[in-house]
C-alpha cells in the first residue's frame, strides 16, 4: 500500500509561523528527546498491502496513539483533537493542510499494532534509549499491582462465570469482601527515577506473586513489594539472582508479626510508596480508572502505550533545567 506524503509546508503553515514566537510547547520538547528512527523501522511492516488508498505513515499513527493515551481520548475525540489542535499536528508531523485520520483509521491502526505484537517491542526500544541516557538508576525496583474495572457490566451468573461482552475479564479482590470485575495492572518502577521498567495486564483474579518474578529486571540491587508478594516463589527468585528482598512480611495463622517485622514493614512501605503515584497518574490522567476496551489484548496494548507515554513525560521532566 502506498504511503501518504505528509508534513509538506503550506501557505497556511507559513502564515502561522509568522505570527511570532509560539508559547512553550511541551509536546515539541518531548518529541525532540527521542530518536524516532528505530520506532519507524519497527513499524514499517504495517500498512504494506498492495491495494487501497495511500496509508498514513505508521510512525505518524503511532504518535497519534501516544497523544490518545496522554489525554485519555476516545477514537472520535482523538479525531476531533487532531483536526483542531496545532500542537497535536506538529507532534505527529502533519501540516495545517494535511488531511487528518478519522476515528476508524485510528482504531484499525491500533488493532494492527496489537495483532503484530509490537507493543512490547516499542516499549523495549524506549527503555533502551532511557538507559542510554543514564535515566534508569537501578538502585531498586518497586513492584505493585492495581485493579481496574472492566468496560462491561459484571456477569450475574455463577461465581467465576465469564462475561460474553468482555470474556477476558474476571473478578478480583483487593481486600476481603470488595470485588472488582475487570483486570489487574502490574508494574515495575525504577526507584530513583519513577520510570516504568516493565508492565503486565492480567485478569483481576491473577495473584500478584504469580506475575512478580516477570517484573524483576535482574540488574537492580533490591526489589520492594507489598505483602501480596510475600511467598517462597518470589523470595527464591530474588535470592537466586542475588537481589535483596524488600518485600513486606505477611502475618500467618497463629503466627503474628514480631515487633521487629512490624517496624521493618513500616520502613519498607515508605520506600515503595512512589509506585502508588504511578498508578494514580495512570488512573486520573491516562483514563485507567476503567478499561476502555472489551478485550484483554486491546487493554494490554493500551496499558503499554500509557506506560510508554508516562515514561516520555518523566524523561521530559528530568530534562528540564
Amino acid at each position: 500500500m502506498p504511503r501518504r506524503r505528509i508534513g509538506q509546508m503550506s501557505f497556511l503553515d507559513d502564515a502561522l509561523g509568522r505570527r511570532g514566537k509560539p508559547p512553550r510547547d511541551a509536546l515539541s520538547e518531548v518529541h525532540k528527546l527521542v530518536d524516532w528512527a528505530p520506532f519507524e523501522r519497527s513499524l514499517d511492516g504495517l500498512h504494506r498491502a498492495a491495494k487501497g488508498e495511500p496509508a498514513y505513515p505508521p510512525l505518524m499513527m503511532f504518535k497519534v496513539l501516544l497523544l490518545q493515551r496522554w489525554y485519555g481520548l476516545s477514537d472520535p475525540a482523538m479525531e476531533a483533537a487532531l483536526f483542531d489542535r496545532l500542537s497535536f499536528l506538529r507532534f505527529v508531523g502533519l501540516s495545517a493542510e494535511d488531511e487528518t485520520p478519522d476515528h476508524t483509521t485510528i482504531w484499525r491502526f491500533r488493532e494492527a499494532v496489537s495483532r503484530a505484537g509490537l507493543g512490547e517491542v516499542l516499549f523495549a526500544e524506549l527503555q533502551r534509549q532511557l538507559e542510554a541516557r543514564g535515566l534508569v538508576v537501578k538502585t531498586g525496583t518497586l513492584i505493585d499491582a492495581s485493579l481496574v474495572s472492566s468496560a462491561a457490566r459484571p456477569p450475574r451468573g455463577k461465581p467465576g462465570e465469564a462475561s460474553p461482552v468482555d470474556p477476558d475479564a474476571r473478578f478480583g479482590a483487593a481486600t476481603p469482601g470488595r470485588h472488582t470485575f475487570g483486570y489487574k495492572m502490574h508494574v515495575a518502577v525504577d526507584q530513583g527515577s519513577s520510570l516504568v521498567r516493565a508492565e503486565r495486564l492480567t485478569p483481576a483474579n491473577i495473584q500478584e506473586v504469580m506475575v512478580g518474578p516477570e517484573l524483576v529486571q535482574g540488574d537492580e540491587a533490591v526489589v520492594y513489594a507489598d505483602r501480596g508478594y510475600d511467598a517462597a516463589r518470589m523470595r527464591d527468585h530474588l535470592q537466586v539472582r542475588g537481589i535483596a528482598c524488600g518485600i513486606l512480611r505477611r502475618a500467618k495463622r497463629n503466627q503474628p508479626l514480631t515487633p521487629e517485622e512490624i517496624e521493618r514493614n513500616h520502613a519498607l512501605s515508605l520506600k515503595r510508596r512512589p509506585v502508588e503515584a504511578v498508578f494514580g497518574t495512570l488512573k486520573r490522567w491516562y483514563g485507567f480508572h476503567r478499561m476502555r476496551y472489551f478485550s484483554g489484548p486491546r487493554n494490554a496494548l493500551a496499558l503499554t502505550l500509557a506506560c510508554f507515554a508516562f515514561n516520555l513525560r518523566r524523561w521530559h521532566a528530568c530534562a528540564q533545567p
